[in-house]
């Protein structure tokens, strides 16, 4: 008996090493400033050592929150000819999740190939019977990483993309899940306030490479040809590009995307998280990127949470970038749950990722970055207009915190690399 209790302690611990050790590739340095987001170089190091090209002629207009959000993608569903590729991390039971059901369902009734890629643990709460009817209608429905014996080493590798890809022409990226908190238009505390992002131009065609990597790696099956990859002609005048990163690549890629844009900040630096956990190289980068005269500016979720203990984790870390002169903000309204980084007004980049542990290490994530100045001054003004709902945090109202809200926040942070 104690020999077998043995052996299963051994397979825990295991386990837990696999799942939580994050990649091997470790960015333990902060990255040397040589450059601004407008020197040529920025681009190339951006293209050439982290990510894809930056392609041009791409078009990329807003969705704040859910009433605009959701109608915008179910638009794009009803109007699919020839495919629909859809992959989220939560996809729950409620009056959306049956709209979208009803609408990809539609869809492959009436001859669209419909494949819909769902985070095994982001979609606990959907309803089992929906995925059926579904499944019954011809939609192509499988789930990233299930609880089966050879995905053990990997549960805690979930996918947290949010990609939708219409006709290979059309494509939506941004922070929202499928879930009534996700509806309406932030109004109160049980919706939440986020952004998504309607996308056309050859960059659509980097993000439906992204979603079908991951169907590749789930189904085995290469999906391709016309439907999947047409020709696609400019839309816009936007430089982009459709940044990804994932455990199974053994890198640690958006993490250096980031920091590569703070590195570059000589101006401005706006940071809307829903998850804020910087490790020590990026509390580093943040407060260089001050020193060097930028102004750095931060919006994180205030009372209104659904993940208490990052938020108190986060709070915990605050006290350098205070210190360096960081503005730091907490929105009052409702949860938050944006993500994304304007750079010196030019660089834009939001998507699914969070600025935390878990986007940087464990997490399939992807964003888009924009390199257009119009947009970046668009999304600065929605930027600005969530910092009116937001309280600033001071250095002195943050060193005077109750001696109990300090204890619980040191406690979170021990648990920084699982968050």
């Amino acid at each position: 008996m104690l020999e077998l209790l043995a052996i299963l302690a051994a397979v825990a611990a295991a386990l837990i090493v696999v799942n939580f050790g994050g990649s091997e590739r470790r960015v333990e340095q902060e990255i040397q400033h040589l450059y601004t987001v407008e020197d040529p170089q920025f681009v190339r190091a951006m293209a050439m050592l982290l990510g894809p090209t930056i392609v041009q002629g791409n078009q990329v207009r807003e969705l704040i929150n859910g009433d605009r959000i959701f109608p915008a993608m179910l638009e794009a569903i009803r109007g699919a000819r020839k495919t629909v590729l859809f992959e989220t991390f939560i996809y729950w039971s409620g009056d959306i999740g049956t709209e979208f059901a009803e609408a990809l369902s539609e869809r492959a009734k009436a001859g669209v190939k419909v494949h819909v890629l769902l985070d095994w643990v982001g979609s606990t709460k959907v309803d089992r019977e929906l995925v059926h009817r579904m499944r019954d209608a011809g939609v192509e429905v499988r789930m990233f990483h299930p609880l089966r014996w050879y995905n053990l080493g990997r549960m805690n590798n979930r996918t947290h993309r949010k990609l939708l890809i219409v006709d290979g022409r059309i494509g939506f990226t941004g922070g929202v899940g499928i879930a009534p908190q996700w509806c309406g238009d932030a109004q109160d505390p049980d919706h939440w306030r986020d952004s998504h992002f309607r996308v056309e131009g050859p960059v659509v065609a980097q993000m439906q490479s992204v979603m079908l990597s991951n169907w590749s790696r789930t189904t085995g099956c290469v999906l391709h040809g016309q439907g999947y990859f047409p020709a696609l002609e400019p839309a816009g005048d936007m430089p982009a590009q459709m940044f990804h990163s994932s455990p199974a690549d053994g890198s640690e890629s958006m993490l250096m995307m980031m920091l590569l844009g703070i590195t570059a900040a000589v101006r401005s630096i706006d940071i809307a998280s829903a998850y804020f956990v910087p490790d020590e190289v990026a509390l580093k980068s943040l407060r260089s990127a001050v020193e060097r005269g930028a102004r750095v500016r931060v919006i994180t979720p205030g009372k209104h949470t659904d993940q208490d203990t990052v938020r108190h984790a986060s709070r915990g870390l605050w006290g350098p970038l205070l210190e360096a002169g960081v503005e730091m903000y907490e929105y009052q309204p409702t949860m938050l749950h944006c993500k994304m980084m304007i750079v010196d007004g030019l660089l834009t980049s939001v998507g699914s990722t969070n600025f935390d542990p878990r986007s940087f290490h464990l997490n399939d994530e992807a964003n888009l970055n924009v390199y257009d100045a119009t947009f970046a001054r668009r999304m600065t003004e929605v930027f600005e207009q969530d910092l009116e709902k937001s309280r600033r945090i001071t250095l002195q109202e943050w060193q005077n915190r109750p001696a109990r809200q300090k204890l619980r926040e040191r406690m979170s942070t021990w648990l920084k690399p699982l968050l």
